[in-house]
């Protein structure tokens, strides 16, 4: 079930409003039921089939987290139960990509296993991994199997994020009284229209000029570079506003029910290096490889040469962790030279000339490597990825060159305006959509959530406020997002 659908924003999320707020007439502890039941079913609309493996990881992690209530046994049954998930998760995940490497090494002839992704693996798998590593390093045994149940299910974060903790998260459902209100539903109802409007009029809208080229360069074909540009910073954009907005409606959807959810994105385009995009990009994600995998390997305590081989091996497995394919790999691997070059700038003391030139400057060159690593995150194949970026290069393959159908989709309807205009409308596209990125406060600032709420207030019409205008506007873009929901463009990191 997408957020952006109908049957979600008509029957379901409507229908939980309702059966939550009669819940918590009784008790607040009934309300927190409703939010499981709901939850679950969110989960088992896709494949039904799937909600036993999910409720069997959350019986075996809850399990082993009470069985982890004695000491001297914490560390025994914590490696077994983090081995478990990473075995369940690496037979769904990755056995078709080890057999397949394994097929290309060998040339033995292997079968391949009909196995379909379970949404959201990696990030249950990931936040109950979490929780089993706290309680071996000493956190208090969660003994409540409905707070745990919920933590790990909550519908706004169970299928693509924010990747949350439980010690954020089970003390809330633990509260007497959820901080329910008019101010918060007022918010979260309109962050959840932000996110829905970027990811359907934008992420959406920019995706038809990134995928017809990366279908083409999949299949073997060549690109002009006008395209290939086009393409890598379509998709460039496409994700940062299909995952940021993502991101947005589950902030918005949790604070409908008065839980807070973390921010997972702060303008990551604005950054002016590669540590600074990675703290303000996917950062529960960087939160949680830094603190289960960067810094049990020895982080930066053992020497320059330890740091940035713990630093390369964890955004090499970062990249693994979005996808089972070697372009993966290849994007992770990218991301750990990017921080092994800038942590040897920064330690040498080196700094951009000082001014507008020096920030520009700085800001270019982190946004082109950010966009050179999306080519090998985009592309389904190595040499999809090899022939794109020989087009970005101006270089000439042997494969077909791409001819555009010359069809603008605007909200999946259909105009024809030729190859020509199309390739125009498409960079006037792209360039609105940088500048929204670059130019405009993020959703979290416009909406003064959870750090930005005690900021000093600023005047002006891009800060949230319960009014008319507010009200009106939110109501239009709500509007056209309704109408774009035809679209039926999946969330893109569902498939992570």
């Amino acid at each position: 079930m997408l957020f952006s659908s109908f049957t979600f924003l008509f029957q379901f999320l409507p229908a939980t409003i309702l059966a939550f707020a009669a819940a918590r007439l009784h008790s607040p502890r009934a309300g927190i039921m409703v939010l499981v039941m709901a939850s679950l079913v969110f989960y088992g609309a896709w494949r039904p089939v799937y909600l036993l493996l999910f409720l069997g990881s959350v019986g075996v992690n809850f399990a082993l987290g009470l069985a982890m209530e004695k000491p001297e046994r914490r560390r025994a049954v914590g490696y077994c139960g983090v081995a478990l998930n990473l075995s369940v998760l690496g037979f769904f995940k990755y056995a078709n990509f080890l057999i397949e490497t394994a097929h290309d090494v060998s040339g033995a002839a292997l079968p391949h296993l009909d196995i379909v992704l379970p949404l959201g693996i990696s990030f249950f798998t990931f936040q109950q991994i979490a929780y089993l590593v706290d309680v071996m390093r000493g956190a208090k045994v969660e003994r409540d199997i409905v707070s745990f149940t919920l933590f790990v299910s909550f519908f706004p974060h169970l299928i693509a994020g924010p990747l949350v903790h439980h010690a954020e998260m089970i003390p809330q459902f633990k509260r007497e009284r959820l901080g329910r209100s008019a101010w918060l539903a007022a918010q979260g109802w309109a962050i959840f229209v932000a996110g829905l409007f970027k990811k359907v009029v934008i992420a959406d809208n920019l995706a038809q000029f990134a995928n017809p080229s990366f279908a083409h360069v999949d299949i073997g074909g060549s690109l002009p570079s006008e395209w290939a540009w086009l393409a890598i910073l379509a998709y460039t954009l496409q994700i940062y506003f299909d995952f940021s907005g993502y991101s947005d409606m589950a902030i918005g959807l949790a604070l409908m029910f008065g839980i807070r959810l973390p921010v997972n994105f702060r303008s990551p385009y604005k950054a002016r290096s590669i540590i600074e995009f990675w703290r303000r990009w996917h950062i529960t994600l960087s939160r949680f490889l830094r603190d289960y995998l960067y810094i049990p390997l020895g982080g930066n305590r053992f020497g320059i040469v330890r740091r940035y081989f713990n630093l390369m091996l964890t955004m090499l497995l970062g990249g693994l962790w979005h996808g089972a394919g070697w372009t993966f790999v290849i994007w992770g691997g990218l991301h750990g030279l990017y921080l092994v070059v800038n942590h040897q700038w920064r330690d040498h003391k080196r700094r951009w000339p000082d001014g507008a030139v020096g920030r520009a400057a700085a800001w270019a060159l982190t946004f082109i490597a950010v966009v050179i690593a999306w080519v090998f995150f985009r592309a389904r194949t190595m040499a999809g990825a090899g022939a794109m970026l020989a087009s970005l290069t101006g270089l000439k393959t042997t494969g077909g060159a791409f001819v555009s159908d010359g069809i603008l989709r605007v909200m999946d309807l259909p105009v024809l305006v030729g190859e020509g205009s199309l390739l125009l409308i498409g960079w006037g596209a792209a360039a609105a959509a940088l500048a929204v990125a670059l130019l405009l406060p993020n959703v979290p600032e416009t909406f003064r959530y959870r750090e930005y709420r005690r900021a000093p207030e600023r005047r002006g019409f891009l800060v949230w406020r319960p009014t008319f205008g507010w009200a009106l506007a939110l109501a239009l873009a709500l509007a056209v997002s309704l109408f774009g929901m035809w679209q039926r463009v999946e969330f893109l990191y569902f498939q992570f």
